[in-house]
């Protein structure tokens, strides 16, 4: 399939079509009032490989959004952009979004690799039939859905293949017009630009920035000329307006570059030049000699109008070819049919409209597509539209998507193509689009049951592309159309389940147990599934309240209390009660996972989540690492933030911490593209977490801010119990225990008898509690809170939970006592897979025994403890553990110091670690998701910055340095 658009990649001596389009010179016309936005490109430029004009190191962003709202100039700077990269020698991809391919999957990206295409037959095979599916390139079609991984990563590969010579830019305008999965293949690269010869500069609208460049990314808004910079770009116009219009075209233009051209132009043309028209603001038709005043409109509906104001002037056969270029949303004149020869253009060329050029119509700003539309009749717009299906009848999804626009009202035909172009989009993995063709197909269903059906399928996929906030609209519109309880409680469900990933529980839990409660006789497994689904903000919000309402709906409900979700549903909401029949149930539920793949992702997730709150923490890694692969290869990227965050969690706890802050980052990035506030919350959280266990507490406390700034907390109790544990870890780093003994505090009620502020997170913050008491003189509240928590904890509680209670028992009880508890709580094995804390706990217990003439007892302690927080790399413990060895009269040898490994970016790191491991470029490539020769060109750089020259001294190196793990 041929999607269109223009594109191009250009250099200095090899220029396509598509990137002469504003390049120019660079010096070229000044952009007036823009130096701060073109000083800030050029650094983004050279920052792709390092210049004088980038960063020294080549270590700057690689990545800049440029917003503003239409008319402002990013198309301008956009094109200057691309013209200074093409002086300097760069090389140039470049893709502008349109309106009407904005459904099709992966249309954008089309556009932008058109002139690299060449270049997919020599990437991996994996990569290259995933790549060519996903863009229509494989006419034999496939047996499967590609992997929405692999197709980004055979993206990237596609784009570091294309900057192995030179360095690349990647000019993205108009980005609020592409695609869904385009905008997913471009974030997904983006974020992995880092030490690459690769720069992006996207640009879109104001209020309309993809949410997956929204925040994460360095904005730059190119905001409205100042009324001096406004004032010289009117005087640079052909004729420019004086007097009170001058004064009325900058009021109203209000900094608008477009607008202050466009009224410019608009004013000449009336009587007077300019200089008679009277005060006020336009009519639709300036050109027609009519001036009258009138009162003020929005500005983008005076743009629009302007845009449309030569039309009237233009032939017939000119203004239908611009409809069917406008309709058609693509700039190939072969694209459109029957628009006529280069005489037909002539009018519009000479307007300034648009211009032709090597097969293409390219239109003076996007907005011209909008005003051309507008100022068509429907019956003109539906002819142009019926015109350009007849044409398709080779491309099946955009010819239903002509016909569509073209129906008059519901229509059963069309609804069908829709839904049929909708299942292709599935095939090929683009749940976006997908979700996209099934809610206008509902539109056009007739029978209000199958167009309910029908938006539910549309929830249904836009909940797998990952759209929460889509998914609950879509859910929203199916209570107006049926009394069918089935049927509502589907949508009840969908929309619960848009909001379980936000911090609205309470408004998630609203429609979730109600579909439980209601559909426990009728629909058991609908109610079942409504249950599982609300344990989760159930969990989150920590209110006892509707814990005990999912208590007694389960009661509710025939026993299976072998079933995933059963099992999940009982452990997110009594994680201590009947622990070893939990565990039972858990480990058959494990043991019995249903083999089709549609069963056992939700199952993975469900029972991973149930191991983790369980304290089985290895078998949650199993179980979770396996969800993320199959989410992975099911291309489902909204679920996978929630299942990438409790996977951090537990690795954190089990002691990778490398692999957990890989895991965090992730979920980040997916909850923000997402909108799972969360998930966007609590990832930081543990990010500041590992940066305070690491002896950055500075880094840390700036990120919990940067985390909860403009969050209220209060009603999501597991995230305010991780907001205050972080924060505590930055002033234990810091040896602040008063701060830290104040913040673990705010964990548990301020209460006579203080209680558990979230009913399971907040007890796994006891020994700490303790140990910062003990140190700030705080030690009778803190045995007032370790009590009433005992009081919470059913018997016998998880390993874990039972050396956490022994510590700070130790910690705070009789000091007759405390021997025996410390040995509880260091001499289990179990303990042990718990590896920071159990090492906190030896670390305890050999100062209490130092203090006591017994340093022989307490070395191997030390020794033990100072081993962990050295391969962990908490530094602040190592310096700890380090002086009570030396106290205990142990020469301790300095670590070797890890500058070179602070000099890797983390995926540098875990290349580097997976090569010293004796993996192939291949293995690596396979584990990562990355082409082995781009595994290569990390190696590469790796090389250098550890001081060795090859592959086989990285074990040594390595082993000289922290583990990250």
């Amino acid at each position: 399939m041929d999607f269109g658009g223009f594109s191009g990649i250009s250099d200095g001596s090899d220029r396509t079509d598509g990137s002469d389009f504003g390049a120019g010179q660079e010096t070229g016309p000044e952009l007036i009032g823009r130096d701060r936005e073109l000083a800030r490109i050029t650094r983004l430029i050279g920052a792709a490989d390092g210049t004088a004009d980038g960063t020294a190191d080549g270590t700057g962003p690689r990545v800049l959004v440029l917003t503003g709202e239409p008319g402002a100039g990013k198309s301008a700077l956009v094109d200057r952009a691309v013209a200074q990269a093409v002086a300097r020698g760069r090389r140039v991809l470049r893709v502008r979004g349109c309106e009407g391919e904005q459904d099709l999957g992966f249309a954008g990206v089309h556009q932008l690799l058109r002139p690299v295409l060449a270049g997919v037959d020599r990437l991996p095979a994996h990569q290259r039939d995933a790549l060519r599916h996903a863009l229509g390139m494989d006419r034999s079609g496939g047996s499967s859905a590609p992997d929405a991984l692999t197709i980004r990563s055979a993206v990237l590969t596609l784009l570091l293949d294309a900057a192995a010579d030179r360095p690349l830019l990647l000019a993205v305008d108009d980005a609020q017009w592409l695609d869904v999965g385009s905008l997913d293949v471009l974030a997904f690269a983006a974020r992995r630009l880092d030490a690459e010869a690769v720069a992006l500069l996207l640009a879109a609208r104001d209020g309309a920035v993809p949410v997956r460049f929204d925040r994460d990314f360095p904005h730059l808004p190119v905001g409205p000329l100042d009324r001096a910079a406004a004032g010289r770009l009117l005087d640079a116009q052909p004729r420019p307006p004086q007097g009170r219009i001058r004064a009325q075209i900058l009021a109203q233009a209000a900094g608008n570059p477009l607008a202050l051209i466009e009224l410019t132009r608009a004013v000449t043309r009336g009587p007077g030049g300019g200089h008679l028209a009277p005060y006020g603001a336009f009519t639709r038709d300036p050109g027609s000699g009519d001036l009258a005043t009138h009162g003020s409109l929005p500005l983008t509906a005076r743009l629009v109008d302007l845009f449309a104001a030569d039309l009237p002037t233009l032939p017939s056969a000119t203004r239908r070819a611009l409809l069917l270029v406008a309709a058609a949303g693509t700039a190939r004149l072969s694209d459109v049919p029957d628009v006529g020869g280069p005489q037909v253009w002539e009018p519009a060329e000479r307007t300034g409209l648009v211009h032709v050029d090597g097969g293409e119509v390219r239109l003076r700003h996007p907005l011209v597509r909008s005003a051309v539309q507008q100022a068509a009749t429907f019956a003109e717009r539906r002819e142009a539209h019926l015109t350009l299906a007849a044409a398709l009848a080779h491309e099946p999804d955009r010819r239903a998507w002509h016909l569509a626009s073209a129906a008059l009202g519901p229509d059963e035909e069309i609804a069908d193509a829709l839904a049929e172009s909708a299942r292709r989009f599935q095939h090929r993995g683009g749940h976006a689009a997908a979700a996209t063709a099934l809610e206008r197909a509902a539109e056009l269903t007739p029978d209000p049951i199958a167009r309910a059906r029908r938006l539910l399928a549309a929830a249904e996929s836009a909940m797998y592309a990952g759209h929460p906030q889509w998914v609950g609209e879509i859910a929203g519109r199916v209570t107006t159309l049926t009394d069918d309880p089935h049927l509502l409680a589907e949508a009840s469900l969908r929309a619960g389940w848009s909001l379980a990933v936000t911090l609205r529980h309470d408004d998630s839990l609203a429609f979730l147990l109600p579909v439980a409660a209601s559909m426990a006789t009728p629909a058991p497994a609908l109610a079942l599934s409504a249950l599982g689904t609300a344990a989760t903000p159930a969990y989150n919000s920590g209110d006892p309240r509707h814990r005990h309402e999912i208590q007694r709906i389960a009661g509710l409900l025939a026993p299976d209390p072998d079933g995933p979700e059963r099992v999940w549903t009982h452990a997110a909401t009594q994680p201590f009660s009947d622990r070893p029949r939990t565990l039972k149930n858990l480990a058959h539920a494990v043991d019995t996972l249903p083999s089709d793949t549609d069963r056992t992702l939700p199952a993975l997730v469900t029972l991973g989540g149930a191991a983790w709150i369980l304290d089985e923490t290895d078998e949650a890694v199993r179980l979770l690492g396996r969800a993320m692969d199959h989410l992975r290869r099911a291309a489902t990227a909204g679920a996978n933030c929630t299942v990438a965050q409790a996977l951090a969690l537990a690795h954190f706890e089990s002691g990778a911490w490398g692999a957990a802050r890989a895991a965090a980052e992730e979920a980040f990035w997916l909850a923000t593209e997402a909108g799972a506030d969360n998930v966007a919350v609590g990832s930081p959280l543990l990010q500041a977490t590992l940066r305070a266990a690491r002896g950055d507490h500075a880094g840390a406390r700036a990120q919990v801010a940067d985390a909860v700034r403009g969050r209220d907390l209060r009603a999501s109790r597991s995230l305010s119990v991780r907001h205050r544990h972080a924060l505590a870890l930055a002033a234990l780093a810091e040896g602040d225990h008063e701060t830290a003994y104040r913040e673990l505090r705010r964990a548990f009620t301020d209460e006579q008898r203080p209680a558990p502020v979230h009913y399971h997170a907040s007890l796994y913050h006891l020994a700490d509690l303790a140990a910062a008491a003990v140190r700030a003189g705080r030690t009778d509240d803190a045995r007032a809170v370790l009590a009433g928590a005992r009081r919470t904890l059913a018997q016998p509680p998880s390993p874990r939970l039972a050396a956490i209670v022994h510590r700070a028992a130790a910690l705070l009880g009789e000091p007759e006592d405390a021997e025996a508890h410390f040995r509880a709580a260091t001499e289990d094995p179990a303990a042990s897979r718990w590896p920071f804390e159990h090492a906190l706990a030896r670390l305890d217990f050999a100062e209490w025994l130092r203090r006591r003439r017994r340093a022989t007892e307490a070395r191997p302690h030390l020794t033990a403890a100072l081993e962990t927080f050295v391969r962990l790399d908490a530094r602040p413990w190592v310096e700890r553990a380090t002086a009570e060895l030396r106290a205990a009269g142990v020469a301790v040898t300095p670590a070797a110091p890890s500058d070179a490994l602070a000099g890797l970016t983390p995926q540098e790191l875990e290349i580097a670690q997976l090569a010293a491991e004796g993996l192939t470029n291949r293995d690596i490539g396979a584990r990562l998701y990355l082409s082995p020769r781009t595994i290569g060109f990390h190696l590469h750089k790796i090389f250098p910055k550890l001081g060795i020259t090859g592959r086989a001294q990285l074990r040594d190196v390595l082993g000289r340095l922290p583990n990250a793990d």
